[in-house]
């Protein structure tokens, strides 16, 4: 699948674009990703969590441990990353969406689904992170405004 953005553009969504022969005059398709090293002006930091932290949906745990990896991203709001052995992955389902950040790398999605219930992309995952942040590989997240998250 090409992704085309218009000419003028010099990359999207943490892609590089390039003008690629073939295509329709003016357009640009992406060719590779672009990777981006965390540093002052986009500080990450990870840290493990001294306490523990219980994620709940539906009335039921889906996650609990005293695990957590604490990741602190520029401006954005701390996100535990606990380890996919203390995490209920019956109640989690794969789903097609992804999502790609130059820092992190490529990014997969779980639906929580507890009976009839289903919360959509509501955790997510980086399998195969870069480098700099290798230590959330083979734990997840969840998105704070879909589940109940109590940090103890």
């Amino acid at each position: 699948m090409h992704l085309l953005i218009r000419a003028g553009a010099e990359s999207i969504g943490g892609y590089d674009a390039v003008t690629k022969p073939g295509t329709d005059e003016g357009a640009l398709t992406v060719t590779e990703k672009l990777i981006t090293e965390p540093g002052a002006d986009h500080p990450i930091t990870i840290e493990s969590h001294a306490g523990r932290v219980v994620v709940s949906a539906h009335g039921r745990v889906i996650a609990d441990t005293g695990d957590a990896a604490l990741l602190r991203e520029a401006g954005y709001p701390p996100v535990a990353y606990i380890p996919l052995s203390d995490v209920d992955t019956s109640l989690l389902e794969a789903t097609d969406h992804t999502s790609y950040c130059p820092y992190k790398g490529d990014c997969s999605y779980y639906s929580i689904v507890v009976g009839d219930e289903t919360r959509e992309n509501a955790v997510w995952e980086y399998r195969a992170p870069y480098a700099a942040v290798a230590q959330i590989k083979d734990r997840v997240a969840f998105y704070p405004n879909k589940v109940e998250i109590a940090v103890k």
